[in-house]
């Protein structure tokens, strides 16, 4: 099995915040980043298709294509946006970066056969700061 990746980036608002809960307990449990006028990263996200190599080309997954299929599915939806307010996909959620994770997976999954022939999705890993990240396996759908 090869693993094939693409590391994307955009830049984003959210705050976490549960509307069930007081706004006492939400600065309790998620400190700063329930402020009530938001907060922003520089997101990373490493997309990562693995498989067996196309005869034809050498590929897992034509890289530009995944690229492309990321920046039109993800990337054009999140970049400069709140993601509490601004993105379709994450509306009803809360924007937890693993909230954020799964949607993502949801779109890209189907789509991979698109751009590979013996390829499949494996992961997604998303950096919110350079020391926090979460990774999906699409194990499971929360």
């Amino acid at each position: 099995m090869v693993y094939v990746s693409r590391k994307e980036h955009f830049n984003a608002a959210h705050k976490l915040y549960n509307p069930a809960w007081s706004r006492e307990k939400n600065e309790e449990v998620f400190g700063p980043c329930a402020n009530a006028n938001w907060h922003g990263h520089n997101f990373d996200l490493i997309v990562t298709v693995k498989g067996k190599a196309d005869p034809d080309t050498g590929f897992v997954a034509d890289l530009k294509k995944l690229s492309t299929l990321i920046r039109t599915e993800i990337i054009e939806h999140l970049d400069h946006k709140n993601l509490n307010t601004d993105v379709p996909f994450m509306a009803g959620k809360l924007a937890s970066c693993e909230n954020l994770v799964v949607e993502m997976w949801k779109i890209l999954e189907p789509r991979i056969p698109q751009i590979s022939k013996f390829g499949s999705l494996h992961s997604i890993k998303l950096y919110e700061t350079p020391r926090n990240f979460v990774e999906y396996f699409g194990d499971d759908h929360l």
